[in-house]
């Protein structure tokens, strides 16, 4: 479902305003953009946290959610807060590293709960990094600290934000499943509805409580591909 569809009055814009029974003026463009970008946040939120082997990532981005940077000589701390395009990123899933033979190796992430003794002298000896902790978020810290210098010497995989709607967008379409679309007019004119006082707004609370399930069911049950298997825990009773 496009976002605007002046032609045929069936884009997100249209079908918002055609629920809430108001035109443009009553309740402009930018107000659905919000709604609709609020509602992929929801989305997005959603679909992270519910599945940690099929990583959510809107369709829209151009660009796969990888990076690499330098590796900086006695530089432990590195920070990831936004991918190429400038996109936020909401979560590092691992970090690679580039060794001297030009091959890239997985370090092995860490936290500070599980390392015995000070911190400041875990590692402590500059050397080839190993391990990675997560010190904030999208901040880590590398244990050893590097001794040397490698360009693009770190590549890092995360989850990001989504590719947002604006004003201006006609033809874009949420970079999400097509099942999920209406959700995007349903929460757009609930949001006009609550504002204004209208009188459908416990209709379209109804609806927007059952695009939110269909959502939650579409990622929770998505990755049909694994099966499922339950794996005993034995206790010993002695």
């Amino acid at each position: 479902m496009v976002f605007s569809d002046v032609t045929n009055n069936l884009g997100i814009v249209q079908q918002a305003r055609s629920m809430m029974r108001v035109d443009a003026t009553q309740w402009p463009t930018y107000q659905i953009v919000n709604s609709c970008n609020n509602y992929l946040d929801t989305i997005t939120g959603y679909a992270i946290g519910a599945d940690r082997l099929f990583q959510f990532d809107d369709t829209n981005h151009s660009k796969l959610p990888i990076g690499t940077t330098d590796l900086t000589a006695s530089q432990k701390d590195y920070s990831f807060l936004t991918d190429e395009q400038g996109n936020s990123i909401l979560n590092l899933l691992r970090i690679d590293m580039l060794d001297s033979a030009g091959n890239y190796s997985q370090l092995t992430p860490i936290d500070e709960s599980q390392i015995s003794g000070a911190l400041d002298e875990f590692e402590s000896s500059e050397g080839t990094p190993l391990y990675y902790d997560k010190i904030a978020d999208n901040i880590i810290r590398l244990y050893p600290t590097p001794e040397t210098s490698v360009t693009a010497g770190l590549k890092f995989y995360f989850q990001r934000s989504a590719s947002y709607f604006d004003a201006n967008d006609t033809t874009k379409e949420p970079g999400v499943s097509p099942l999920l679309h209406r959700g995007f007019v349903i929460a757009a004119a609930f949001d006009g509805a609550m504002t204004l006082g209208l009188d459908n707004l416990n209709a379209l609370s109804v609806e927007r409580q059952v695009e939110d399930d269909k959502m939650k069911q579409t990622f929770d049950n998505r990755n049909t591909d694994s099966v499922a298997i339950l794996t005993p825990t034995y206790v010993d009773s002695r």
